[in-house]
Protein backbone atom coordinates (compact mmCIF):
# COMPACT_ATOMS: atom_id res chain seq x y z
CA UNK A 1 0.00 0.00 0.00
CA UNK A 2 1.35 3.28 -1.18
CA UNK A 3 1.34 6.30 1.69
CA UNK A 4 -2.05 8.59 1.52
CA UNK A 5 -2.44 11.94 1.48
CA UNK A 6 -3.00 13.42 4.88
CA UNK A 7 -4.59 16.35 6.35
CA UNK A 8 -2.79 16.34 9.53
CA UNK A 9 -1.31 19.34 11.01
CA UNK A 10 2.20 19.37 11.51
CA UNK A 11 3.95 17.71 13.97
CA UNK A 12 4.17 19.44 17.61
CA UNK A 13 6.55 18.64 20.74
CA UNK A 14 5.07 16.19 23.00
CA UNK A 15 3.88 17.59 26.22
CA UNK A 16 5.05 14.76 28.29
CA UNK A 17 4.05 16.46 31.32
CA UNK A 18 0.71 17.26 30.52
CA UNK A 19 0.32 13.77 29.99
CA UNK A 20 1.71 12.72 33.05
CA UNK A 21 -0.90 14.97 34.79
CA UNK A 22 -3.67 13.61 32.90
CA UNK A 23 -1.79 9.73 33.34
CA UNK A 24 -2.35 10.64 37.11
CA UNK A 25 1.29 10.20 37.20
CA UNK A 26 1.57 7.30 35.45
CA UNK A 27 4.79 7.88 33.01
CA UNK A 28 8.07 6.54 32.65
CA UNK A 29 10.37 8.43 30.47
CA UNK A 30 14.26 7.89 29.64
CA UNK A 31 16.64 8.29 32.56
CA UNK A 32 14.27 8.25 35.23
CA UNK A 33 13.31 5.96 37.95
CA UNK A 34 11.14 3.07 36.88
CA UNK A 35 11.74 3.07 33.43
CA UNK A 36 14.52 0.82 32.53
CA UNK A 37 11.68 -2.02 34.11
CA UNK A 38 8.99 -0.31 32.69
CA UNK A 39 10.32 -0.64 28.91
CA UNK A 40 11.06 -4.15 29.59
CA UNK A 41 9.61 -7.01 26.69
CA UNK A 42 9.20 -10.75 27.30
CA UNK A 43 12.50 -11.29 25.41
CA UNK A 44 15.15 -9.59 26.55
CA UNK A 45 16.55 -9.12 22.89
CA UNK A 46 14.31 -6.20 22.67
CA UNK A 47 16.13 -4.86 25.94
CA UNK A 48 18.11 -2.30 23.54
CA UNK A 49 14.76 -0.94 22.32
CA UNK A 50 14.17 2.77 24.17
CA UNK A 51 11.10 4.55 23.68
CA UNK A 52 10.90 7.68 24.47
CA UNK A 53 8.36 7.00 26.98
CA UNK A 54 6.35 3.93 28.65
CA UNK A 55 2.45 4.94 29.82
CA UNK A 56 0.62 2.95 32.95
CA UNK A 57 -2.87 2.94 32.10
CA UNK A 58 -5.56 2.12 34.26
CA UNK A 59 -8.94 3.76 32.15
CA UNK A 60 -10.06 4.01 28.16
CA UNK A 61 -9.52 7.99 29.48
CA UNK A 62 -5.81 7.37 29.43
CA UNK A 63 -5.61 5.43 26.83
CA UNK A 64 -7.52 8.57 25.12
CA UNK A 65 -4.58 10.93 26.27
CA UNK A 66 -1.97 8.73 25.00
CA UNK A 67 -3.02 7.97 21.48
CA UNK A 68 -3.96 12.33 21.02
CA UNK A 69 -0.56 13.07 22.30
CA UNK A 70 1.13 10.56 19.51
CA UNK A 71 -0.84 11.57 17.20
CA UNK A 72 -0.24 15.23 17.21
CA UNK A 73 3.42 15.08 17.66
CA UNK A 74 3.78 11.98 14.87
CA UNK A 75 4.98 9.82 17.60
CA UNK A 76 5.08 6.14 17.11
CA UNK A 77 2.55 4.61 19.01
CA UNK A 78 2.42 0.87 20.76
CA UNK A 79 -0.10 -1.22 22.96
CA UNK A 80 1.00 -2.88 25.36
CA UNK A 81 -0.85 -6.23 26.79
CA UNK A 82 2.15 -8.61 27.74
CA UNK A 83 4.88 -7.53 25.88
CA UNK A 84 5.21 -11.00 24.02
CA UNK A 85 5.52 -9.13 20.46
CA UNK A 86 8.03 -11.57 18.94
CA UNK A 87 9.77 -8.69 16.70
CA UNK A 88 9.31 -6.11 19.95
CA UNK A 89 7.05 -3.97 17.66
CA UNK A 90 5.56 -3.01 21.57
CA UNK A 91 8.44 -1.10 22.31
CA UNK A 92 9.32 1.18 19.41
CA UNK A 93 12.07 2.84 19.54
CA UNK A 94 11.57 6.70 20.49
CA UNK A 95 7.98 6.00 20.57
CA UNK A 96 5.55 5.64 23.12
CA UNK A 97 4.49 2.52 24.69
CA UNK A 98 0.63 2.30 25.55
CA UNK A 99 1.06 -0.08 28.95
CA UNK A 100 -2.81 -1.57 29.00
CA UNK A 101 -1.68 -3.71 32.08
CA UNK A 102 -3.71 -1.86 35.03
CA UNK A 103 -6.58 -2.78 32.80
CA UNK A 104 -6.72 -6.50 33.61
CA UNK A 105 -10.10 -6.74 35.06
CA UNK A 106 -12.10 -10.04 34.05
CA UNK A 107 -15.74 -9.57 35.29
CA UNK A 108 -17.91 -12.68 34.33
CA UNK A 109 -21.60 -11.96 33.54
CA UNK A 110 -24.65 -14.21 34.33
CA UNK A 111 -25.35 -15.11 30.86
CA UNK A 112 -21.87 -16.22 30.61
CA UNK A 113 -19.91 -13.62 28.73
CA UNK A 114 -17.17 -12.33 29.78
CA UNK A 115 -15.46 -8.68 30.10
CA UNK A 116 -11.51 -8.57 29.97
CA UNK A 117 -9.41 -5.65 30.22
CA UNK A 118 -7.25 -5.78 27.27
CA UNK A 119 -4.17 -6.03 29.71
CA UNK A 120 -5.12 -9.28 30.98
CA UNK A 121 -2.61 -12.08 30.96
CA UNK A 122 -3.77 -15.57 29.86
CA UNK A 123 -3.06 -17.13 33.89
CA UNK A 124 -5.72 -14.46 35.22
CA UNK A 125 -8.16 -15.05 32.30
CA UNK A 126 -8.36 -18.49 33.14
CA UNK A 127 -8.36 -18.02 36.56
CA UNK A 128 -11.39 -15.85 36.56
CA UNK A 129 -13.46 -17.95 34.57
CA UNK A 130 -12.70 -21.09 36.18
CA UNK A 131 -13.95 -19.61 39.63
CA UNK A 132 -17.80 -18.83 37.61
CA UNK A 133 -17.48 -22.32 35.90
CA UNK A 134 -16.22 -21.23 32.34
CA UNK A 135 -13.53 -21.47 29.80
CA UNK A 136 -12.65 -19.92 26.89
CA UNK A 137 -10.15 -21.29 24.28
CA UNK A 138 -6.81 -19.28 23.75
CA UNK A 139 -2.82 -19.85 24.31
CA UNK A 140 -1.04 -21.49 26.66
CA UNK A 141 1.82 -19.85 27.82
CA UNK A 142 0.49 -17.92 30.95
CA UNK A 143 2.09 -14.29 30.84
CA UNK A 144 0.68 -13.69 27.55
CA UNK A 145 -1.58 -10.43 26.86
CA UNK A 146 -4.96 -11.56 25.93
CA UNK A 147 -4.88 -8.11 23.18
CA UNK A 148 -2.36 -9.22 21.21
CA UNK A 149 -3.27 -13.08 21.00
CA UNK A 150 -7.03 -12.20 20.42
CA UNK A 151 -5.91 -9.82 17.66
CA UNK A 152 -3.58 -12.23 16.18
CA UNK A 153 -6.36 -14.74 15.95
CA UNK A 154 -5.74 -17.16 19.73
CA UNK A 155 -4.47 -20.79 18.67
CA UNK A 156 -4.36 -22.97 21.90
CA UNK A 157 -5.59 -26.56 22.94
CA UNK A 158 -8.91 -25.85 23.06
CA UNK A 159 -9.11 -24.93 19.61
CA UNK A 160 -10.54 -27.92 17.45
CA UNK A 161 -13.45 -28.47 19.98
CA UNK A 162 -14.38 -24.17 20.42
CA UNK A 163 -12.54 -22.12 17.69
CA UNK A 164 -9.53 -19.29 17.82
CA UNK A 165 -9.72 -16.97 20.70
CA UNK A 166 -11.41 -14.32 18.23
CA UNK A 167 -13.96 -16.42 17.33
CA UNK A 168 -15.65 -15.67 20.68
CA UNK A 169 -15.25 -12.57 20.88
CA UNK A 170 -18.62 -10.66 21.01
CA UNK A 171 -17.28 -6.80 21.06
CA UNK A 172 -14.86 -4.89 21.85
CA UNK A 173 -13.76 -1.30 23.15
CA UNK A 174 -11.44 0.39 21.21
CA UNK A 175 -9.62 3.62 20.78
CA UNK A 176 -9.09 5.00 17.60
CA UNK A 177 -6.84 7.57 15.57
CA UNK A 178 -8.37 10.15 15.82
CA UNK A 179 -9.11 9.36 20.21
CA UNK A 180 -12.07 8.33 19.57
CA UNK A 181 -13.82 5.46 21.30
CA UNK A 182 -15.63 3.10 19.37
CA UNK A 183 -17.25 -0.20 20.28
CA UNK A 184 -16.77 -2.73 17.73
CA UNK A 185 -19.44 -5.64 16.93
CA UNK A 186 -21.15 -7.38 14.38
CA UNK A 187 -24.11 -4.62 14.76
CA UNK A 188 -21.49 -1.58 15.35
CA UNK A 189 -18.66 -0.74 13.32
CA UNK A 190 -18.69 -4.14 11.31
CA UNK A 191 -15.72 -3.43 9.60
CA UNK A 192 -13.18 -2.81 12.54
CA UNK A 193 -15.66 -5.41 13.95
CA UNK A 194 -13.99 -7.87 11.18
CA UNK A 195 -10.72 -6.82 11.09
CA UNK A 196 -10.18 -7.46 15.07
CA UNK A 197 -10.32 -10.72 15.07
CA UNK A 198 -7.21 -11.96 13.30
CA UNK A 199 -5.85 -8.41 11.75
CA UNK A 200 -3.27 -8.16 13.86
CA UNK A 201 -2.06 -6.22 17.15
CA UNK A 202 -1.63 -2.42 16.52
CA UNK A 203 -3.06 -1.88 13.03
CA UNK A 204 -6.22 0.03 13.99
CA UNK A 205 -6.92 1.14 17.14
CA UNK A 206 -5.93 0.32 20.60
CA UNK A 207 -8.23 -2.04 22.04
CA UNK A 208 -8.92 -1.44 25.64
CA UNK A 209 -11.41 -4.25 26.45
CA UNK A 210 -12.79 -7.42 24.99
CA UNK A 211 -16.35 -9.00 25.52
CA UNK A 212 -15.86 -12.49 24.60
CA UNK A 213 -18.51 -15.59 24.72
CA UNK A 214 -17.61 -18.40 27.27
CA UNK A 215 -18.58 -22.14 27.11
CA UNK A 216 -18.93 -24.56 30.06
CA UNK A 217 -15.48 -25.46 32.22
CA UNK A 218 -14.53 -28.70 30.51
CA UNK A 219 -12.77 -31.77 32.47
CA UNK A 220 -9.94 -32.15 30.48
CA UNK A 221 -7.75 -35.47 29.45
CA UNK A 222 -4.09 -34.32 28.88
CA UNK A 223 -1.85 -36.61 28.06
CA UNK A 224 2.21 -36.98 25.91
CA UNK A 225 3.90 -39.09 24.57
CA UNK A 226 7.64 -39.33 24.35
CA UNK A 227 9.60 -40.68 21.30
CA UNK A 228 13.20 -41.64 21.34
CA UNK A 229 15.70 -40.74 18.76
CA UNK A 230 15.07 -41.85 15.32
CA UNK A 231 11.40 -41.72 15.56
CA UNK A 232 10.61 -38.58 14.15
CA UNK A 233 9.63 -39.29 10.88
CA UNK A 234 7.47 -41.99 11.64
CA UNK A 235 5.62 -40.27 13.97
CA UNK A 236 5.23 -37.02 12.06
CA UNK A 237 3.66 -39.16 9.05
CA UNK A 238 1.82 -40.96 11.37
CA UNK A 239 0.43 -37.44 13.25
CA UNK A 240 -0.43 -35.95 9.89
CA UNK A 241 -2.92 -38.27 9.34
CA UNK A 242 -4.18 -38.96 13.09
CA UNK A 243 -5.20 -35.43 13.47
CA UNK A 244 -6.62 -34.85 10.30
CA UNK A 245 -9.07 -37.50 11.48
CA UNK A 246 -10.13 -36.66 14.97
CA UNK A 247 -12.67 -35.79 16.63
CA UNK A 248 -13.09 -32.27 17.08
CA UNK A 249 -12.87 -32.87 21.34
CA UNK A 250 -8.93 -33.98 20.57
CA UNK A 251 -6.07 -31.21 19.94
CA UNK A 252 -2.64 -32.18 20.17
CA UNK A 253 0.82 -30.87 19.33
CA UNK A 254 4.23 -32.69 18.28
CA UNK A 255 7.07 -31.15 19.41
CA UNK A 256 10.60 -32.16 17.14
CA UNK A 257 13.74 -31.25 18.96
CA UNK A 258 17.01 -30.24 17.27
CA UNK A 259 20.31 -31.39 17.72
CA UNK A 260 22.67 -34.34 16.37
CA UNK A 261 19.97 -36.77 16.17
CA UNK A 262 16.31 -35.35 16.20
CA UNK A 263 13.75 -36.51 18.98
CA UNK A 264 10.02 -35.68 19.35
CA UNK A 265 7.05 -35.62 21.90
CA UNK A 266 3.13 -35.61 21.16
CA UNK A 267 1.09 -33.65 23.64
CA UNK A 268 -2.34 -32.71 23.91
CA UNK A 269 -5.73 -32.83 25.26
CA UNK A 270 -8.86 -35.09 25.11
CA UNK A 271 -12.23 -32.50 25.87
CA UNK A 272 -14.16 -35.04 28.05
CA UNK A 273 -12.71 -38.43 29.80
CA UNK A 274 -9.86 -40.96 29.07
CA UNK A 275 -11.58 -43.43 28.33
CA UNK A 276 -12.71 -41.38 25.02
CA UNK A 277 -8.88 -40.36 24.91
CA UNK A 278 -7.03 -43.50 25.34
CA UNK A 279 -8.99 -45.45 22.18
CA UNK A 280 -7.55 -42.87 20.33
CA UNK A 281 -3.78 -42.65 21.69
CA UNK A 282 -3.83 -46.43 20.76
CA UNK A 283 -4.72 -46.05 17.21
CA UNK A 284 -1.90 -43.08 16.53
CA UNK A 285 0.90 -45.65 18.82
CA UNK A 286 -0.62 -48.15 15.98
CA UNK A 287 0.76 -46.51 13.50
CA UNK A 288 3.05 -44.05 15.01
CA UNK A 289 5.02 -46.72 17.32
CA UNK A 290 5.37 -47.36 20.72
CA UNK A 291 6.46 -44.47 22.94
CA UNK A 292 9.46 -44.86 25.15
CA UNK A 293 7.08 -42.64 27.75
CA UNK A 294 3.02 -42.31 27.91
CA UNK A 295 1.58 -40.52 30.67
CA UNK A 296 -2.49 -39.48 30.54
CA UNK A 297 -4.04 -37.53 33.65
CA UNK A 298 -7.75 -35.93 34.26
CA UNK A 299 -7.23 -32.42 34.93
CA UNK A 300 -10.31 -29.59 35.93
CA UNK A 301 -10.14 -26.97 33.30
CA UNK A 302 -7.73 -24.66 35.51
CA UNK A 303 -5.33 -27.51 36.23
CA UNK A 304 -5.28 -28.23 32.68
CA UNK A 305 -4.56 -24.80 31.85
CA UNK A 306 -1.42 -24.47 34.20
CA UNK A 307 -0.15 -27.87 32.91
CA UNK A 308 -0.02 -26.41 29.57
CA UNK A 309 1.74 -23.51 30.68
CA UNK A 310 4.03 -25.40 32.52
CA UNK A 311 2.79 -23.76 36.31
CA UNK A 312 1.52 -27.19 37.15
CA UNK A 313 3.40 -27.44 40.38
CA UNK A 314 3.00 -23.28 40.85
CA UNK A 315 0.46 -21.35 42.15
CA UNK A 316 -1.85 -19.12 40.27
CA UNK A 317 0.33 -16.06 41.31
CA UNK A 318 3.54 -17.65 40.58
CA UNK A 319 2.66 -18.12 36.86
CA UNK A 320 2.78 -14.38 36.46
CA UNK A 321 5.71 -12.08 34.92
CA UNK A 322 6.68 -11.51 38.29
CA UNK A 323 7.59 -14.90 39.40
CA UNK A 324 8.64 -16.57 35.78
CA UNK A 325 11.63 -16.56 33.42
CA UNK A 326 12.35 -14.19 30.32
CA UNK A 327 12.93 -16.39 27.32
CA UNK A 328 15.50 -15.37 24.99
CA UNK A 329 14.82 -16.45 21.48
CA UNK A 330 14.46 -16.13 17.66
CA UNK A 331 11.26 -17.70 15.80
CA UNK A 332 9.14 -17.89 12.87
CA UNK A 333 6.47 -19.80 11.28
CA UNK A 334 5.01 -21.42 8.50
CA UNK A 335 1.26 -23.40 7.94
CA UNK A 336 0.67 -26.58 6.77
CA UNK A 337 -2.22 -26.64 4.63
CA UNK A 338 -2.75 -30.67 3.95
CA UNK A 339 0.18 -33.28 5.17
CA UNK A 340 3.72 -32.80 4.10
CA UNK A 341 4.55 -35.58 1.80
CA UNK A 342 7.91 -36.43 2.84
CA UNK A 343 8.09 -36.49 6.50
CA UNK A 344 11.68 -37.60 6.29
CA UNK A 345 12.66 -34.55 4.65
CA UNK A 346 11.17 -32.15 7.42
CA UNK A 347 12.83 -34.30 9.93
CA UNK A 348 15.94 -33.86 8.49
CA UNK A 349 15.51 -30.42 8.60
CA UNK A 350 16.41 -29.99 13.01
CA UNK A 351 19.33 -32.28 12.51
CA UNK A 352 22.55 -30.21 14.38
CA UNK A 353 20.30 -27.65 15.07
CA UNK A 354 21.06 -27.17 19.20
CA UNK A 355 18.08 -25.72 21.14
CA UNK A 356 15.98 -25.72 18.23
CA UNK A 357 12.18 -26.82 18.42
CA UNK A 358 9.24 -27.19 15.59
CA UNK A 359 5.90 -27.38 16.81
CA UNK A 360 3.08 -28.53 14.59
CA UNK A 361 0.25 -27.36 16.13
CA UNK A 362 -3.02 -28.84 15.21
CA UNK A 363 -6.08 -27.19 13.41
CA UNK A 364 -8.93 -28.35 11.99
CA UNK A 365 -12.43 -28.87 13.79
CA UNK A 366 -14.32 -25.91 14.71
CA UNK A 367 -11.45 -23.52 13.39
CA UNK A 368 -12.08 -25.43 9.73
CA UNK A 369 -15.72 -24.79 9.44
CA UNK A 370 -15.49 -20.84 9.28
CA UNK A 371 -15.02 -19.47 5.70
CA UNK A 372 -11.64 -17.92 5.44
CA UNK A 373 -12.95 -14.58 5.04
CA UNK A 374 -15.51 -14.26 7.42
CA UNK A 375 -12.32 -12.69 9.63
CA UNK A 376 -8.59 -12.11 8.73
CA UNK A 377 -7.40 -15.00 9.88
CA UNK A 378 -7.10 -17.20 6.50
CA UNK A 379 -6.00 -20.53 7.51
CA UNK A 380 -8.93 -21.90 8.23
CA UNK A 381 -8.57 -25.05 5.96
CA UNK A 382 -4.69 -25.96 7.11
CA UNK A 383 -3.72 -28.87 8.74
CA UNK A 384 -1.72 -27.05 11.58
CA UNK A 385 0.79 -24.41 12.34
CA UNK A 386 4.72 -25.07 12.59
CA UNK A 387 6.20 -22.82 14.77
CA UNK A 388 10.33 -22.73 14.71
CA UNK A 389 11.47 -22.13 18.17
CA UNK A 390 15.40 -21.30 18.16
CA UNK A 391 16.53 -20.24 21.93
CA UNK A 392 19.67 -18.29 21.78
CA UNK A 393 21.31 -15.24 23.82
CA UNK A 394 21.47 -11.69 22.96
CA UNK A 395 25.11 -11.86 21.22
CA UNK A 396 24.10 -15.22 18.94
CA UNK A 397 21.07 -13.35 17.73
CA UNK A 398 22.09 -13.03 13.97
CA UNK A 399 23.24 -16.91 13.87
CA UNK A 400 19.66 -17.73 15.15
CA UNK A 401 18.11 -15.56 13.09
CA UNK A 402 19.81 -17.52 10.16
CA UNK A 403 19.14 -20.55 11.63
CA UNK A 404 15.38 -19.73 11.99
CA UNK A 405 15.14 -18.56 8.36
CA UNK A 406 16.81 -21.44 6.80
CA UNK A 407 14.45 -23.78 8.50
CA UNK A 408 11.11 -21.62 7.64
CA UNK A 409 12.53 -21.32 3.77
CA UNK A 410 12.70 -25.21 3.77
CA UNK A 411 9.20 -25.29 5.01
CA UNK A 412 8.06 -23.79 2.07
CA UNK A 413 9.74 -25.90 -0.11
CA UNK A 414 7.86 -28.75 1.70
CA UNK A 415 4.88 -27.27 0.83
CA UNK A 416 4.06 -25.15 4.30
CA UNK A 417 3.99 -21.63 3.32
CA UNK A 418 2.11 -19.09 4.83
CA UNK A 419 2.84 -17.75 8.68
CA UNK A 420 0.71 -16.95 11.49
CA UNK A 421 0.94 -12.92 12.19
CA UNK A 422 0.69 -13.68 16.65
CA UNK A 423 4.39 -15.40 15.19
CA UNK A 424 5.80 -12.57 13.74
CA UNK A 425 8.93 -12.35 12.11
CA UNK A 426 10.56 -9.24 10.48
CA UNK A 427 12.20 -11.27 7.88
CA UNK A 428 9.27 -12.86 6.69
CA UNK A 429 8.98 -13.21 2.85
CA UNK A 430 6.03 -11.77 1.39
CA UNK A 431 4.14 -11.43 5.22
CA UNK A 432 1.34 -9.49 4.14
CA UNK A 433 0.34 -12.70 2.12
CA UNK A 434 1.71 -15.09 4.66
CA UNK A 435 -0.26 -13.53 7.61
CA UNK A 436 -3.73 -12.93 6.07
CA UNK A 437 -4.08 -14.30 2.49
CA UNK A 438 -6.04 -12.78 0.16
CA UNK A 439 -7.59 -10.85 3.63
CA UNK A 440 -4.93 -8.14 2.77
CA UNK A 441 -7.29 -6.09 0.69
CA UNK A 442 -10.12 -5.60 2.91
CA UNK A 443 -7.86 -5.32 5.84
CA UNK A 444 -5.56 -2.56 3.61
CA UNK A 445 -9.37 -0.59 3.33
CA UNK A 446 -10.12 -1.10 6.90
CA UNK A 447 -6.88 0.42 7.99
CA UNK A 448 -7.93 3.58 5.58
CA UNK A 449 -10.80 4.15 6.53
CA UNK A 450 -9.88 4.15 10.77
CA UNK A 451 -6.40 5.18 10.78
CA UNK A 452 -6.47 7.57 7.50
CA UNK A 453 -3.01 9.32 8.32
CA UNK A 454 -1.30 5.91 9.84
CA UNK A 455 -1.34 6.73 13.25
CA UNK A 456 -0.72 3.34 14.41
CA UNK A 457 1.89 2.35 11.67
CA UNK A 458 5.48 0.10 12.14
CA UNK A 459 7.47 -2.07 10.25
CA UNK A 460 4.50 -5.10 9.31
CA UNK A 461 1.20 -2.31 9.84
CA UNK A 462 -1.29 -3.28 7.30
CA UNK A 463 -0.35 0.15 6.29
CA UNK A 464 2.83 -1.11 5.06
CA UNK A 465 1.27 -4.68 3.65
Amino acid sequence: MTNQPTTRPAAVPPDWEGLRSRLGGGLHRIGQDGYDTARRSYNPLFDKQAPAAVATCSKTEHVQACVSLARDARLPVAARSGGHSYTGYSAPDGGLVVDLGGMSAVDVRADGTAVVGAGARLIEVYAALAAAGRALPAGSCPTVGIGGLTLGGGIGVLTRKYGLTCDNLVSAEVVTAEGTIRTASESSEPDLFWALRGGGGGNFGIVTSFTFATVPAPSLAVFQLTYPEGSVADVVGAWQEWTASAPDELWSNVVITGGAATKCRVNGCFVGPQSGLNPLLDRLVARAGKPSGRSVSQRAYLDAMRYFAGCANRSIAQCGPESLPRETFVASSRVLPTAVADPNALADLLVGRTDMDLLLDSLGGAVSRVDPTATPFPHRKALATAQIYQKTTVDKQPEAARAVAEVRDALARLGARGGYVNYIEAAMPDWGLAYYGSNINRLNSVARRYDPDQVFTFAQSIHRA
